[in-house]
């Protein structure tokens, strides 16, 4: 009976699956390393474009800036433009009420009485000045309290002068304005001197 020796040939299909699975393995690793590589310039190419849509949304988002600053800008410009239309308007109406303050100041100083200094913040006014006697005064913060564009007369000092002429006083008054108190509040608080020296 012959024998047949069968090692050679495992040992053959052996190797041939060593090899079969080496190539599989290789093929493997190959097919990782390129997919790797794709998702990575996948994710790159990803990158690349978000970052350019923030760079772009970053260059619009200064140029709104941009506008808002002009638009608070013009707004601003606005507002004060508004403020000196109201300011001129002011002026407008109160124009004549100078010439009505001083012909009421006139009318309502009794004989005897002169004043010497005429103070006005807003609409508050202080008289200065000289009468005969303190009668007159009272007949002056009477006649203010009766007139159509004065006001609410408060005496602050009476006395008498030192050569005995008469009696000195200081008068607070307001006007009466066509002008709101809320304009004349947001008007100049600077005292403003209208005259100064005899009135009657």
């Amino acid at each position: 009976m012959p024998r047949i020796n069968l090692l050679p040939w495992r040992e053959g299909q052996r190797k041939e699956r060593k090899l079969a699975f080496l190539v599989a393995l290789g093929v493997a690793v190959l097919a990782a390393v390129v997919t790797t590589f794709a998702a990575y310039l996948m994710f790159d190419s990803m990158i690349a474009g978000q970052q350019r849509r923030n760079q772009m949304l970053r260059g619009q988002i200064k140029q709104l800036d941009k506008q808002i600053e002009e638009i608070n800008s013009l707004e601003t410009e606005k507002q004060r433009f508004i403020a000196r239309m109201d300011v001129i308007e002011k002026l407008q109406r109160s124009r004549p009420e100078v010439v009505h303050l001083f012909d009421e100041l006139v009318k309502a100083m009794p004989d005897g009485t002169y004043l010497t200094s005429v103070k006005q913040d807003g609409v508050k006014l202080k008289l200065e000045g000289v009468a005969q006697s303190s009668t007159r005064v009272s007949t002056l913060m009477r006649n203010i309290a009766a007139s159509q564009w004065l006001r609410n007369p408060e005496l602050e000092v009476v006395e008498t002068t030192k050569d005995n002429i008469g009696s000195r006083f200081v008068l607070d008054a307001q006007q009466v304005s066509a002008v709101t108190e809320e304009d004349t509040s947001a008007g100049p608080k600077r005292p403003v001197r209208l005259s100064s020296g005899s009135t009657r």
